[in-house]
C-alpha cells in the first residue's frame, strides 16, 4: 500500500506560502522522474526526442525536442500537451508524494502558445484602448494566465485573475 493518494493534489489546494516552496534540489529530483516518465513514452510511440530539464521560479520545466523536424508534431498540440503534462505531474506526484508544478515543452509547443496568448492580449488591449474599460479574456491554466500578467505588465496594462477554478480567467484594465 503507497501513502500516496490516489486523488492529485491540484495547483488551488497548494498553500499560497513561498517557505514551503521546493528546493533546487527536490527540482531536480522532479525533472528526472519526469523526464524518465517522458522517455518510456517516447519509446513506447517510437519517437526520438532529446529532453532537457531545467528548473527555475519554484518549477522543473522539461523540454523534449528532435531534430527530425516532424516527429514529435503529433504530440506538440496543445491538448495533447497540456493531458501529458498532468500524466507526468501525477506520476511525479506518485513518486514523491508531493505536488509537481511541472512545466512540460514538447516540439517548441509552449513558445508557440506564449505567442497565442500575446495576440490575445494585444487584441484585448485594442479594445481598451478603443474605449473599453476593461477586458477579460477566456479561462485558462494558472501557468497561461501567469504568462499573460506579465504580457500585460510590459505592454504598461495591469490585470487580475477572476473566478473560481476552471472559470478563472484574467481581466486586463488600463
Amino acid at each position: 500500500m503507497s501513502d500516496v493518494t490516489d486523488t492529485p493534489i491540484t495547483e488551488a489546494e497548494l498553500p499560497e506560502s513561498t517557505e514551503d516552496a521546493p528546493t533546487t534540489t527536490q527540482l531536480e529530483e522532479e525533472g528526472d522522474i519526469a523526464a524518465d516518465y517522458i522517455e518510456e513514452l517516447l519509446d513506447i510511440a517510437d519517437l526520438d526526442g532529446d529532453i532537457e530539464i531545467d528548473a527555475r521560479g519554484g518549477r522543473s520545466y522539461l523540454s523534449v525536442t528532435s531534430s527530425e523536424g516532424d516527429s514529435l508534431r503529433v504530440l506538440s498540440k496543445p491538448e495533447t500537451v497540456g493531458a501529458l503534462q498532468e500524466l507526468t505531474r501525477i506520476a511525479v506526484q506518485t513518486k514523491t508524494g508531493s505536488f509537481s508544478r511541472l512545466i512540460l515543452d514538447i516540439g517548441g509547443s509552449r513558445d508557440a502558445r506564449a505567442a497565442e496568448l500575446g495576440a490575445l492580449v494585444d487584441r484585448a488591449i485594442e479594445r481598451i484602448e478603443g474605449g473599453a474599460s476593461s477586458a477579460a479574456l477566456p479561462p485558462m491554466s494558472s501557468y497561461e494566465r501567469k504568462l499573460v500578467h506579465d504580457i500585460v505588465s510590459e505592454r504598461g496594462f495591469t490585470s487580475e485573475s477572476e473566478g473560481e477554478g476552471k472559470d478563472r480567467h484574467t481581466v486586463i484594465t488600463r
